[in-house]
């Protein structure tokens, strides 16, 4: 014991002349915190509360096109502003640029005429389906007449969900239309307004609740997101300051002058996964307080902390034991610094992407989904996500810790592997 703790007091020491590895841990996934967040947390904010601007250029003179500039208008996604009518495609697309509108609309000058032809037939079909008779009209193009022009930078996602909104309104106006054709010709009098609202706005209100594995639940937000996904990587990160002092050692002989001591270089492995282990979790201890007491200060959503702080406690310590294990590894099998680091970063980076912290696995594909599991940055976050959004707790999170352990368990074994074949133990 009096060796390990004489170990690890040389072992801080040496910490705390890494300038550059310090602020590499702490001061860099601090900054990066802040501003993936700020930024993120701003895109939800445009998405939930601003809306698109559209332009609108209008070369119909009938009814309907005007009810369906006011449908979109009414959705909350919009933001409407008519143009000149009678715009060419290029023309749309100038005006769009000096506009800066993200969508653009041309209703062409038989918008009307097609809504109330389709609307006739529908209305036709439904008379006859009542045992009535109903006017034969001719049936005209089903073709959708409108045109929609988009700008190249709107996600498919956001492109998608427009689409769907503009075909909603659409079709507002069609029902609107199909209403009082069917009523006049069931009642030979207008629609009442009364009554026509009554019918077209008798909808369910839609409640949306995100689920929880117990307590109550949490509502999601950029900063429950991105603290604990950011927080994960900056413990890896440790690879920049822990795999260049294996490399160290390795290169100024430090091994072989253990070899003629009374002492096991085990003892000094033992020694550096304690040290940075208490590095990891001091990091993970700053980065939440940050986001506990900072992030509201600066205008940020508060991290809300989970709620069993011993499943906190035992995901942070797997998590570190995780990252200290792949850096040792990392920095036995390198012979340089220069490559420790190099190799390290790129690793860690890439073990982030498919782990899920730059982009959610559910929106992999194919091999890359399956992939996921063999980055132990996919269990932390897993687990994390699951305390941090869905109020679990330690027992729920076994599922993801358990496989975590595995692949710091294999990691050290290969490590043990490499120090053996190379003579240093």
């Amino acid at each position: 014991m009096f060796k390990l703790k004489a170990t690890i007091i040389k072992d801080i020491r040496i910490l705390l002349r890494d300038r550059v590895g310090l602020l590499m841990m702490f001061i860099m996934p601090i900054v990066l915190v802040v501003v993936v967040t700020s930024i993120q947390n701003s895109t939800f904010s445009l998405v939930n509360k601003n809306r698109l601007s559209v332009l609108i250029s209008n070369t119909d003179s009938g009814k309907a096109s005007k009810q369906f500039i006011d449908a979109i208008g009414q959705i909350g996604l919009f933001k409407v502003e008519e143009a000149d009518a009678k715009l060419t495609t290029a023309q749309m697309s100038d005006a769009m640029h000096q506009k800066d509108a993200m969508l653009g609309i041309i209703i062409p000058a038989d918008f009307s005429i097609k809504v109330a032809r389709r609307s006739q037939n529908v209305t036709n079909k439904a008379l006859k389906s009542f045992g009535l008779d109903g006017d034969s009209v001719k049936k005209g193009n089903n073709d959708n007449p409108l045109t929609i022009y988009y700008n190249p930078v709107l996600q498919e996602s956001i492109r998608l969900s427009v689409q769907g909104a503009i075909g909603s309104a659409q079709q507002m106006v069609e029902s609107r239309e199909t209403l009082h054709r069917l009523y006049f010709a069931i009642n030979n009098e207008p629609l009442p307004q009364q009554l026509e609202n009554e019918m077209l706005k008798n909808g369910n209100t839609i409640s949306t609740v995100p689920v929880s594995k117990g307590g109550a639940a949490v509502t999601p937000n950029a900063t429950q997101h991105n603290v604990p996904a950011w927080t994960i990587f900056a413990m890896f990160f440790v690879i920049m300051s822990l795999g260049g002092s294996v490399v160290r050692e390795k290169i100024s002989g430090s091994f072989i002058r253990l070899k003629t001591l009374p002492t096991s270089y085990m003892v000094n492995i033992a020694s550096k996964q304690v040290t940075y282990m208490l590095v990891t979790v001091l990091q993970a201890a700053v980065i939440f307080a940050m986001g506990i007491w900072l992030f509201p200060i600066i205008g940020l959503p508060k991290l809300n902390a989970p709620s069993d702080v011993l499943g906190l406690i035992v995901v942070t310590l797997a998590t570190g034991w995780c990252a200290v294990s792949y850096a040792i590894c990392v920095g036995t099998f390198t012979q340089t610094q220069d490559q420790a680091n190099g190799f390290g970063a790129v690793s860690i980076v890439i073990l982030a992407c498919i782990g899920g912290l730059m982009v959610p696995t559910f929106a992999m594909q194919g091999f890359f989904r399956s992939a996921a599991a063999i980055s132990p940055m996919h269990w932390c976050l897993q687990a994390y996500y699951a305390l941090f959004l869905e109020n679990a707790k330690l027992a729920d999170v076994l599922n993801n810790i358990v496989p975590l352990l595995i692949i710091t368990v294999l990691l050290q074994f290969i490590t043990y592997l490499g120090l053996k074949r190379k003579n240093l133990i």
